[in-house]
Formats: structure tokens, C-alpha cells, sequence
């Protein structure tokens, strides 16, 4: 990153609103200079038990106890005064003193939220006093690369009432030459789920990531539904578009088992999920899962990645919690061989990219993600360009909060021009 004499002259916080009408934390880092940095920080439904604190109030009467009162003092009256006059472009620093200030291994002292939301906002001003884009003031001359979107087109699990185990049915349009094009495959794809859904009187109405969430006699039938939308649109299943999952398996996981089939669960053992996963890959374009198994199920992990790791990218979310240790595990003990990057699990940029810079060495993909509780905030489309990840997660294609991401990728993409690359094109080679 370059330096800039950018003096942080003021830092202030406030209680905004997500895409679910709950409370998170918005802040702004004004510098010497009148430049505004301004982050707001996203929250998880479902969220890994090993994810760094989100401080909420926990008063019943105010937003349900979901409040983030004390959050935002915490930035007003610990860190505004410690990180005032300090550099807004010495990131390492300003997150360090971030750290330190909470002191704990979880930020459970001042919040991750409100850590999160001062280192972003540091980075936003740093990258105007800069006057560049934030893509190019984190990552340099070398951000390039335009991710492959996984759209989450189809709900279940706890981001849906219905009776679907896997959390997120999703669409990786590989096949396009540009994010524009990839973008317009996923939207046409929608387009016509929707539709085959209305001719069907199923459920057209969207879920926290804007995706459907009907109720389906199987798995297996919304993966089905995904292949038919997919051909309606004129694309080819397993060139133009092919499928991920997340299946986040802790949540309907229980005593070394997974109670699966809603709404009448039956016990099934980590190798017979397996083998459920091993089947839908000789069957169906899958190319991805995420969190197919629990998130303290080091063993299971392990028998999947020999299972099937070599044809399949299997993504460790609720597994590595974007935490350095528990990825370093994961690479020890050979499982794995991707993870999911979210900034509010870990609470600063700085500990963001050294978990990134980590899984890039030992040949880990990486995938930027959202949250199910969204704002307008557009970081994560900067963040996966920065770093050349090669792969995003924001959800489906309606509610704003997901295409704000979608739309600032076309802005750096005609930003780029003729350097811009699109991930689907080397994903296809790999």
C-alpha cells in the first residue's frame, strides 16, 4: 500500500439497519485533509461457533435485544481517542492497535463489529487521500481478476421455512468470457427459475440473499429445478453454468451424526453423507461444497477431501472461521482445499489477508463472502478483486444489498478495461 500523510482527525459510529431490519454499525474515519472513509459492518444468520464476537445490547425491549448501542460507544470512547492523529494508511498499525485495544482471542471486550467497521472505514480513507479505487489501493497494479459469482438462486437450511437441508443452492456461470456476460447468464438463469417455478404454484417469494425458497420433495429436486432453469436460458449445464452448494452441515448436526431429510430427519454417519455427495457429483455439474460436513468434524473432513477433494472444491466456512490457526490446521492435516473469507469473522482487514495470503501459499482457493444480513457496503467486490480471489458470494440476483456488490464489480470491471480478466476463464482450464 502507498503512504499518505493521512491523519485520522475524527472517528465516529452509529446504529444502522441490515437488509433484515436488524441493527449493525456503521463508521466513518474523517482525515486532516476533510476525506471521509465510511464501512458498515454485515451479520450472519448462520453463523461458525468459533467466529470472533459480534457485541450486541441484549436489551429485550429495544430491536429484540439485537441493539449495537455499545458497539458504537466503543468506537466513540476507546478507539476514537487511541487511534486519533494516527496514519489511515498504515493498516497493519491501526489493526494491531485495534487488537490490542480489544485484547481478547474472540474481540468479545469492544466487539468484532466494531473493530471491523474502524478498520474498514481506515482503509476507505486511506484509499481516497490515495485517490484510488479500493480494489487498486489494497491490492496494487496486479488486481486484476474479476471473480466467478456463486448465486445463491435457491434457500434452505436456516435461511429458509421450508424443507430443504442444504442452506444454499447456487450458480457458478463459468462459461462467460467477462463478468458482465457471467452476470447476465446468472440473471437469465433466475429469470427463468422463476418462471418455472410460477407454472409450477410454488413459492416465488425471496429469502434473506434474495433467493426462492420453495418447498421441494428432495434435495435432489432443487438440483433438478437449477439444471432446467439453466437449459431455459440457453446454457449448457456443466460448461456455460455449473453448481455449488453449501450445505452448512453444523446446523443439523448432533452427537457424531447428521439428522437429514426434513422435515422428518433420519441419522445418517459422516461417510454416508459422503457418499451422498460422492453420487451427486458422478450425476449432477457439481463443483463445489461448502461446509459439507460440521465444523468440529475433523475427521469426517478428512475422509471427504481423500473422497472426493480431487474433483471437487470443498469449502471450509463454518470450518475455518477465516482464522490463520484453524486454517494452518486444516493444511496440516490435508482438508479441505478452500475457504470461505468473511471480515466480520475475524474482526480486522489485516487479519483478513494474512488468513487469504495463507491459503494462497499452500494452494487453498479462496472465496469472498457476504453475509445474510447485508448493507449497501460494496468492500467485498473490492476485497475479491484486490486479491485476485477468484470467486465471490453475494447471493442471488434481487435485493439491492446483493447487487450493489454485482453492479460495483461492472464499475471496476469497465475500470479495468482490457486488463480486466474473468476467473470462469482460467477456472475452465484448471
Amino acid at each position: 500500500m502507498q503512504e499518505m500523510p493521512a491523519r485520522i482527525r475524527s472517528i465516529t459510529a452509529r446504529e444502522i439497519l441490515d437488509s433484515r431490519g436488524t441493527p449493525t454499525i456503521e463508521v466513518d474515519v474523517a482525515l486532516a485533509n476533510g476525506l471521509i472513509g465510511r464501512a458498515a459492518v454485515p451479520s450472519g444468520a448462520s453463523t461458525g461457533e468459533h467466529e470472533a464476537l459480534e457485541l450486541r445490547d441484549g436489551e429485550p425491549r429495544r430491536y429484540l435485544g439485537k441493539g449495537v448501542r455499545q458497539a458504537v460507544e466503543h468506537v466513540r470512547k476507546v478507539i476514537a481517542p487511541a487511534l486519533r492523529r494516527a496514519k489511515a494508511t498504515d493498516q497493519q498499525a491501526i489493526d494491531a492497535r485495534l487488537v490490542a485495544l480489544d485484547g481478547t482471542p474472540n474481540k468479545s471486550r469492544l466487539g468484532a463489529n466494531a473493530l471491523l467497521g474502524v478498520s474498514l472505514a481506515c482503509a476507505k480513507a486511506a484509499a481516497l487521500a490515495a485517490k484510488q479505487p479500493l480494489y487498486r489501493y489494497l491490492g496494487g497494479p496486479k488486481a486484476h481478476v474479476l471473480p466467478i459469482p456463486q448465486m445463491n438462486v435457491i434457500n434452505g437450511g436456516l435461511h429458509a421455512d421450508n424443507n430443504l437441508d442444504i442452506q444454499e443452492f447456487m450458480l457458478m456461470p463459468i462459461g462467460a468470457k467477462r463478468f458482465s456476460e457471467a452476470l447476465r447468464y446468472g440473471a437469465e438463469t433466475f429469470y427463468q427459475l422463476k418462471a418455472i417455478l410460477k407454472s409450477r404454484r410454488l413459492v416465488t417469494a425471496v429469502g434473506d440473499e434474495g433467493g426462492f425458497a420453495p418447498s421441494l420433495p428432495s434435495n435432489e429436486a432443487a438440483i433438478e429445478l437449477l439444471l432446467e432453469a439453466i437449459q431455459r436460458a440457453g446454457l449448457k449445464p456443466g460448461k456455460d453454468m455449473v453448481l455449488a452448494l453449501d450445505v452448512a452441515s453444523s446446523a443439523f448436526y448432533k452427537g457424531g451424526h447428521y439428522f437429514w431429510g426434513r422435515p422428518n430427519a433420519e441419522r445418517r454417519t459422516p461417510n454416508e453423507l459422503i457418499e451422498t455427495y460422492r453420487q451427486w457429483m458422478t450425476t449432477y455439474p457439481l463443483v463445489s461444497i461448502e461446509d459439507g460436513l460440521a465444523e468440529d468434524d475433523w475427521a469426517g473432513w478428512r475422509r471427504l477431501t481423500d473422497t472426493i477433494g480431487t474433483r471437487c472444491q470443498l469449502v471450509g466456512d463454518d470450518l475455518f472461521v477465516t482464522r490463520v490457526e484453524r486454517l494452518r490446521r486444516g493444511i496440516a492435516e490435508h482438508t479441505a482445499n478452500a475457504i470461505l473469507i468473511k471480515l466480520n469473522q475475524i474482526g480486522t482487514l489485516t487479519e483478513t489477508l494474512a488468513t487469504m495470503h495463507v491459503a494462497t501459499q499452500h494452494g487453498y482457493r479462496t472465496i469472498v463472502s457476504h453475509r445474510s444480513g447485508e448493507t449497501e457496503d460494496t468492500t467485498i467486490a473490492h476485497l475479491a478483486v484486490a486479491t485476485n480471489a477468484g470467486q465471490i458470494k453475494t447471493g442471488s440476483l434481487s435485493r439491492t444489498d446483493r447487487l450493489a456488490k454485482y453492479n460495483e464489480l461492472l464499475r471496476i470491471e469497465e475500470q479495468l478495461g482490457r486488463r480486466a480478466l474473468y476467473a470462469g476463464t482460467t477456472w475452465r482450464r484448471s
